[in-house]
């Protein structure tokens, strides 16, 4: 069956934004960028909160038609397109680029979604995240640890009233010195 995975990068000091939204302080070079589009080949759907839908919305449709995109963003561009998208949001009525919008999180919907996927389903969003984690809906987390400490921004997991038993399924050290850690839930 397939599993919901939530993929996100964060800092050494835990965060996964800086202030005002910055995410320049990633390490992200053409090693690792290839590592995301095979990543995100094999997915059956992207899982997005509203405002990383609407980020990724707003570069990547057309990021292949820019001349600065290298082969490797462009490769991305037709894979974010071409995806099936659900965008988590109580605000929007419609999305576009392939995007179907879920007003809210209902763990027999999510369900039913998993049955139907063609492949695992990434999330992508720490707000949404923290309420998958509150339903118990994750089965993989696969943390992309930048080496860089940013001091303040957004942490990742906003979930202080959790706790998870997670075992570790793997990891991979690339040469700009990310990490990534792959956990699944313990049985």
């Amino acid at each position: 069956m397939p599993k919901i995975v939530f993929m996100m990068s964060v800092s050494l000091d835990e965060f996964f934004e800086g202030p005002d939204r910055d995410l320049s302080w990633s390490a992200v070079d053409e090693e690792l960028h290839q590592h995301f589009n095979d990543e995100c080949k094999a997915l059956g759907a992207f899982m997005d909160g509203r405002i990383t839908h609407e980020l990724m919305a707003a570069y990547w449709p057309t990021a292949d038609q820019d001349p600065a995109s290298t082969p490797t963003e462009a490769e991305f561009a037709g894979i974010w397109r071409d995806k099936p998208k659900f965008v988590f949001s109580r605000t929007l009525t419609t999305a576009h680029w392939n995007a179907t919008v879920l007003h809210d999180i209902v763990p027999e919907q999510i369900a039913e979604l998993k049955a139907k996927a063609v492949g695992d389903l990434g999330l992508g969003g720490a707000n949404l995240a923290a309420t998958f984690m509150r339903h118990d809906l994750i089965d993989e987390f696969r943390i992309y640890v930048h080496p860089v400490v940013i001091g303040q921004g957004t942490r990742l997991f906003q979930v202080p009233d959790l706790s998870m038993n997670l075992r570790l399924a793997g990891t991979r050290a690339f040469g700009n010195g990310v990490v990534q850690l792959r956990y699944e839930r313990a049985s």
